[in-house]
């Protein structure tokens, strides 16, 4: 399958990354502060706007869920719960309010969430369009810890949307470090590869620029700036008590299909980055590298994606 896909008919558009961080635990709050930001990017022309991995409500960066080794702990019950109280359901009014953002600004919008769904947690990313709601890809592997608090996606939820300036789909994070998933979006011609992240280290900006000439496809990594001032003084975290202690310093950037930076990233501050993306290079790019065209070899390699939903208990004759 060639990963050129059609070619987009507009020579630009414009996109924004918010490297921005949420009001902590607090579901309401955090959604006002997206739509302020999206709004302030918006009147600058941005028509595609990226925010971070788990923007809303929280990345609960350095808490143990008092949680160890064959024990669990009241307060980390009591934290768990507290996560999931600011969680979003999908769908549900945060997503209906989303969308309204969306519309009101006839932009295109891709945000991290923490989606609750039953007793579970996902780092979901949600996607909408100038009309609404479009769908939302759940994390497949959370990593490290992140495993104590947060589900499994699995193969139903891998989008990749058409759009007036390209096909548009995401990864989260850690899964970017996956040659599979990657080589899953490729394959779904994926032109504008969005990455929310909560990984600030300088061999993450390396991964990205390397997706980016890998796909040839513009890479928009967006990460969170967050001190321990932006959560709760009663959080329990291993980044102690110092509201000016930075937890995550950001690195936001925007990349082009050649690998070149088109947003430098943005280290210890809050902002918006602002990008033109010059479309053409999304076909001139595949005349050395298609890596799902003419540079596969599927007489040597193949591989099979699973993108059947996963249920633990089937009722009614269902498949």
């Amino acid at each position: 399958m060639s990963s050129t896909g059609r070619v987009p008919s507009r020579a630009t558009v414009k996109a924004a990354v918010v490297q921005a961080a949420p009001i902590a635990f607090n579901r309401e709050a955090t959604l006002e502060k997206v739509k302020t930001l999206t709004a302030q990017a918006a009147s600058q022309g941005a028509e595609l706007i990226v925010f971070p991995e788990a923007f809303l409500s929280a990345y609960p960066r350095g808490s143990t869920f008092g949680s160890i080794v064959g024990g669990r702990s009241d307060e980390g019950y009591d934290l768990f719960k507290r996560y999931w109280d600011s969680a979003v359901d999908v769908p549900g009014l945060v997503v209906d309010e989303l969308a309204e953002v969306a519309r009101t600004h006839g932009i295109y919008l891709v945000i991290g969430v923490i989606e609750r769904d039953g007793g579970t947690l996902y780092c979901t990313v949600l996607f909408f369009f100038p009309d609404g709601y479009l769908g939302k890809h759940r994390k497949l592997m959370p990593t490290g810890s992140e495993r104590l608090v947060w589900g499994f996606g699995d193969g139903s939820t891998l989008p990749v949307y058409d759009t007036p300036f390209g096909k548009l789909g995401a990864a989260i994070c850690w899964e970017n470090y996956m040659p599979l998933l990657r080589m899953t979006m490729y394959s779904k011609g994926i032109q504008l590869y969005c990455a929310p992240t909560a990984d600030a280290r300088d061999s993450w900006i390396a991964s990205m620029r390397h997706i980016a000439v890998e796909g040839r496809c513009f890479v928009l990594s967006c990460n969170q700036f967050t001190t321990r001032g932006d959560y709760p003084e009663d959080f329990e975290t291993s980044y102690g008590n110092d509201p000016q202690t930075v937890v995550s310093r950001g690195g936001s950037c925007v990349i082009g299909p050649f690998g070149e930076f088109l947003a430098e990233p943005l280290f210890g501050a809050e902002g918006i980055l602002y990008a033109d993306l010059p479309l053409a290079d999304l076909i001139r790019g595949k005349f050395d590298f298609d890596v799902v065209g003419h540079y596969a070899r599927p007489d040597v390699f193949t591989m099979q994606v699973n993108e059947a939903p996963q249920q633990p208990v089937k009722l009614g004759g269902q498949p």
